[in-house]
């Protein structure tokens, strides 16, 4: 996009344009009403709510930008079929729109695209084609592609279209909460931000936006700490929703002019939430779409009222095991430690007998005269995994067994 058409952009008029957007999406979204957290909100001691997007169609907020976008398509463009380039929640977005529309649609994926993911896809009508190894691969074939047959390329962020219909989020905000202090957002390419922003500062100036990035990926935080756009050489990130290289030229501009801060959460941070957003509300949440939630905690402030926002819900069964286990050993649920025994009877039951009195639940053990420091020292290794009840707890098991004499390693 370039100069002449991002200052067009930006000179419009984006409340009414984000309200076009709200009308375009009457019938297709699914109402995502806020739920206050009384778990969070405790724990942070604010007012905590969620804005759950994993509750919408295709599981996740992308729909209402691709939707919007597709339902400002002229005729001959709708007639022509559209084209975009996804691993993920845009592709789905991209397919059910243009399925609703009667549009034809192609959507290019990376072959490193999760099988689950490509069905979903080709559920919703779309032809989908395979190609390259990482995204960039698949972005230049489908601009290719839109080249040689004339489609509509529908970017994932880097539209107004789109960024308007993801605006609609902001308006349901506003238009439930009166006394909202801030929202904080998810940022990958920067259109989610950018809708929410523009139509927050346009209706309520005074509500702080914030955007979020993992310590991974900050292409949108160096970018406006640099005061122009920048490229990452890579990106390292669980949260695959938000691992953008590059943010979008139109959307640098618009998190420039309307988002008040970027701040960074750890990986730690993030897997955590995955766990207590699943534990406390019962509820299944991407990585990237708790982002916003794993950065509570540096803008929690006594009676604020914060907005979290729940961006999909799109995730695999192995990955949510995976990520439980990483959560489980953060908040100090799950522990593992190793301890060098003499070899002779009594002394596994002994440690046993210690665990049993500080309430850890023994999960798994490993007894193996093999893994001794000194294979001639007479003494085995015992590997003990336990469940326990927080890092207090983990603290008093090792005090415990080191006041009988046993050296303790922890493995994690």
């Amino acid at each position: 996009m370039n100069t002449e058409q991002i200052t067009h952009y930006l000179a419009l008029n984006h409340k009414e344009s984000i309200l076009k957007a709200k009308e375009n999406l009457k019938g297709v979204i699914k109402p995502t009403p806020l739920i206050l957290s009384d778990f969070f909100s405790k724990e942070y001691n604010c007012n905590v709510y969620i804005k759950p997007e994993n509750f919408q169609v295709t599981g996740s907020f992308k729909i209402r930008g691709a939707y919007n976008k597709i339902s400002n398509l002229t005729e001959e463009e709708s007639k022509n079929g559209i084209i975009a380039s996804s691993a993920g929640n845009h592709a789905q977005g991209v397919a059910f729109s243009a399925q609703q529309r009667d549009i034809k649609a192609t959507i290019v994926m990376p072959n490193v695209t999760p099988l689950l993911k490509v069905n979903a896809t080709k559920a919703y009508g779309a032809d989908v084609l395979i190609y390259g190894d990482v995204y960039d691969e698949a972005y230049g074939k489908a601009m290719q592609l839109a080249e040689e047959n004339n489609y509509t390329f529908v970017h994932p962020f880097d539209d107004y279209d789109v960024l308007c219909g993801q605006g609609t989020i902001g308006l349901e905000i506003l238009e439930e909460l009166d006394n909202v202090d801030e929202i904080l957002v998810p940022i990958g390419g920067g259109g989610l931000i950018s809708g929410i922003a523009a139509a927050v500062k346009a209706i309520r100036p005074k509500v702080k936006v914030i955007g979020v990035v993992p310590v991974g990926a900050m292409s949108m935080k160096i970018s406006i700490d640099e005061g122009k756009i920048t490229r990452l050489d890579d990106v390292k990130t669980s949260a695959e929703g938000v691992a953008v290289k590059q943010p979008g030229n139109l959307t640098f501009e618009f998190v420039k002019e309307y988002v008040d801060e970027i701040i960074t959460v750890t990986e730690k941070d993030i897997m955590e939430n995955v766990l207590l957003l699943l534990e406390k509300h019962k509820m299944i949440a991407e990585t990237a779409g708790v982002v916003p939630l794993a950065a509570l905690k540096k803008r929690a402030k006594p009676d604020k009222n914060i907005v979290c926002l729940v961006s999909g819900g799109n995730i695999d069964v192995v990955t949510i095991s995976s990520i439980i286990n990483e959560g489980l050993t953060s908040r100090g649920r799950i522990m593992c430690f190793g301890v060098e025994l003499p070899d002779k009877p009594g002394q596994l039951v002994k440690v046993a007998k210690l665990l049993a009195e500080n309430g850890a639940n023994v999960i798994e053990l490993e007894h193996n005269q093999f893994k001794a420091i000194d294979r001639y020292s007479n003494k085995v290794v015992l590997e003990v995994t336990v469940e326990t009840n927080g890092h207090d707890h983990i603290k008093q098991i090792f005090e415990s067994l080191e006041d009988n004499g046993f050296t303790i390693h922890r493995v994690y």
